[in-house]
This record gives C-alpha cells, sequence and structure tokens, in this order.
C-alpha cells in the first residue's frame, strides 16, 4: 500500500536541526523544506494511543528493568522489594544487556540504546520471573524461555516500524512501512520571526524603562509538502500473526499517518493542518513513490495555485510511471478538499477519507483470506 499526500503547512518550524532552524534539503537542484521520516513516524505513532487498544502497542524505552520491575509487582505485589533484581535477571536472561543508569546513582540499570518492547512481551517477560521465584531457592531464568517471551507477541508499531537490538539480531523485527522525509514541491526559504516579551511587572514601575523583558528570534518556513510511505502488508501479517490484527493495523497507519502532525512549535505557530489531498494506491508489486513529479520545483504562474499544479503534476507523472513500467494497481482511491485536487481522479476513485481507509482495510483483509 502506498501513501501519496499533498499538504500544505503555513509559517511552522514543526522539524528543527540542531540549530533550531526547520530542516531544509536539496533535490533537483532547489532547497526544499524538509520534515525528516522520523519525525512523521514519531507523530503517527503518538495518533496510535487514541486509535488502538494499549494491549496492541509498545513502549521504547532505556529503562527496561524499572518497566519490567513495575509489572511484576503489578502481578505480586509480594515481590516488590526484590521486582528490580528479577526484572534485570530476566533481560540478560533474554540477551539484553544492562549498564548503571547515566544520571541517578540509585536508579535501576537501564540497557545502552532504546528497546522497542511490546505491552504483551513485557507482561510475559514479568510472568517468567514470577514464576522463577515462586519455584523457591535460587531463582534462575530460563534462556531460552526469556529469549522466546521477547520475541513473541509483536506489538502493531513494533510490526510497522521495526526494531532492532544491537545486544541480539535474533530479537530485530523488520519494519514493514518506509516512510520518505517530506519536501517541498517549490523552492523554500527560511525566514525569521523577531519577538519581544513584556515584564509584567516591571512595567508597573514608573521609574523603570520601557524596554522589553526578553527579545529573540525564531526561525521558520512555509510550505505546500509531498509526502509518501508504503507499507509491506505480507510482511506485516507475518510479524503479526494475525490477519484481523494486520488489517487494523493497516487501517490504524493510514488514519495516523494521514492526519498527525509533528508537534514542533505548535504553540508558536498553530501551523495544525490536514491534507489537500490524499491519494492512495494498493500494488501487488513494488512500491512506487512519484517524488519525481516534483524534482523540478514549481514555478511561476504554477505557484498561483500550488495544490492544484502539485496534484496535477502528481496525476501526470503517475500515470506515465506507471504506463511506461506496466504497474497497473490492484485499487486506488483520491481524497481532496475542494476543486484543486480533481486531478488525481485519473488515478484513483474519488470518496472521502473514512470510506477510503475502510476500503483498504476490507482489500487487504479480502487478499490475505485468498492467501491462506
Amino acid at each position: 500500500m502506498d501513501i501519496h499526500i499533498i499538504q500544505t503547512v503555513p509559517p511552522s518550524n514543526i522539524n528543527r536541526d540542531d540549530t533550531g532552524s526547520p530542516k531544509t534539503a536539496v533535490y533537483g537542484g532547489t532547497r526544499r523544506a524538509r520534515v525528516s521520516s522520523q519525525a512523521w513516524k514519531r507523530s503517527t505513532r503518538d495518533a496510535f494511543d487514541s486509535m488502538l487498544d494499549t494491549s496492541e502497542l509498545g513502549v521504547r524505552t532505556r529503562r527496561v528493568v524499572e518497566l519490567l520491575a513495575d509489572e511484576i509487582t503489578r502481578q505480586d505485589s509480594g515481590l516488590k522489594d526484590q521486582a528490580g533484581k528479577l526484572a534485570k535477571a530476566t533481560l540478560e536472561a533474554a540477551g539484553i544487556k544492562l549498564k548503571a543508569a547515566r544520571k541517578k546513582d540509585e536508579a535501576p540499570d537501564e540497557s545502552g540504546y532504546l528497546l522497542f518492547l511490546s505491552h504483551a512481551q513485557v507482561a510475559g517477560l514479568a510472568e517468567l520471573a514470577v514464576s522463577a521465584a515462586a519455584a523457591g531457592g535460587t531463582v534462575t531464568i530460563d534462556k531460552k524461555e526469556a529469549k522466546a517471551r521477547a520475541d513473541q507477541k509483536q506489538s502493531v508499531d513494533i510490526a510497522l516500524f521495526g526494531r532492532m537490538v544491537a545486544d541480539d539480531t535474533e530479537l530485530n523485527v523488520d519494519a514493514a512501512v518506509q516512510v520518505a522525509h517530506a519536501l517541498s514541491v517549490h523552492e523554500a526559504s527560511n525566514e525569521y520571526d523577531y519577538y519581544t516579551a513584556v515584564d509584567d511587572h516591571k512595567r508597573a514601575d514608573s521609574e523603570e524603562d520601557a524596554g522589553a523583558g526578553m527579545i529573540g528570534t525564531v526561525e521558520f518556513n512555509s510550505a505546500t509538502l509531498y509526502r509518501y510511505a508504503t507499507v509491506n502488508v505480507d510482511r506485516l501479517r507475518d510479524t503479526l500473526g494475525s490477519d484481523d490484527a494486520a488489517r487494523r493495523a493497516v487501517e490504524a497507519f493510514a488514519r495516523a499517518f494521514v492526519t498527525s502532525m509533528p508537534s514542533g512549535k505548535q504553540n508558536t505557530f498553530a501551523n495544525r493542518t490536514l491534507p489537500d489531498a490524499v491519494l492512495v494506491v494498493v500494488r501487488d508489486t513494488q512500491p512506487i513513490s512519484f517524488v519525481g513529479a516534483f524534482e523540478e520545483a514549481l514555478r511561476g504562474r504554477e505557484q498561483d495555485s500550488r495544490i492544484a499544479a502539485s496534484a496535477r503534476r502528481l496525476a501526470d507523472y503517475g500515470k506515465e510511471v506507471q504506463d511506461t513500467y506496466d504497474q497497473r494497481p490492484v485499487a486506488a482511491w483520491c481524497v481532496g478538499v475542494g476543486d484543486r485536487a480533481a486531478a488525481l481522479t485519473e488515478l484513483g476513485e474519488r470518496t472521502t477519507f473514512d470510506v477510503a481507509t475502510k476500503a483498504v482495510g476490507a482489500l487487504v483483509a479480502e487478499r490475505m483470506a485468498g492467501r491462506a
């Protein structure tokens, strides 16, 4: 499943580099506004909280000993005093290396990197620790079982975005989703907002000067972005082990990726927008990005209506690529605001976003059932 999006974002700084400037990239010889794939994947994961049950999701943290100890205590409150030691032993048995916490002398050990575990995996590891403690005597955690529980019952977000465990590659999970960096379809340049902040108490003192309490600048840009992501549904199904879970994951990803927005500087710019145009394409061949439609930046008269021009470019380029390489999609749907996205009807059936999302889920379920 490929998702293509045209989205206009007003003055904003939703994804900053190490200097605080909005990220950019040169594409087609022109400087473009850019939002990294990591930023939009994070906002997509955050959106899952309102779409999926907690039991279907995971948690990514270095504080895995604390996380597991809390679950051990929840399962058996009588093990509270030794929960930390049990958690450490269980994680090490699973092949996860731990080290002392960086900032707190008395804090539990941490993993050396962010570790992604599903809530079901945490519960399973805790259950193993509780059972080992109940056996009495010296607590011994079965290594084979611990590793198995750390690699079973993958969550939707782990299946979609993958997991890398540096200590043990057997625990790695290949991502079913690939997300491109969003790029502006036109040349973009950063601007500066000069601001002042008033000292309210000082202003009430007649003997004080009228100067500002603080001054500064915030860098920003505005852009019409082309966004793209693709989902390998077969890999997703294999990782989750369930047709129904794969369908829910596909629908949740489509909804979350399309409607989410990275949170950088939202209070300053209030730049929450929804896409102007969305094209969802289901293929049984390889994924295809249409970013080549914007290798030449929109210029001149095209910029009078960037959304309409972008939709036209996307439709023309998409048709040419599909015709040239005989890439016929299984199905395609388009969603657009007003008439400016009308060109995309040449690539897919126009409908509403909710209908398109459910249609994708139904098609995925149908094809997986046929594969069984």
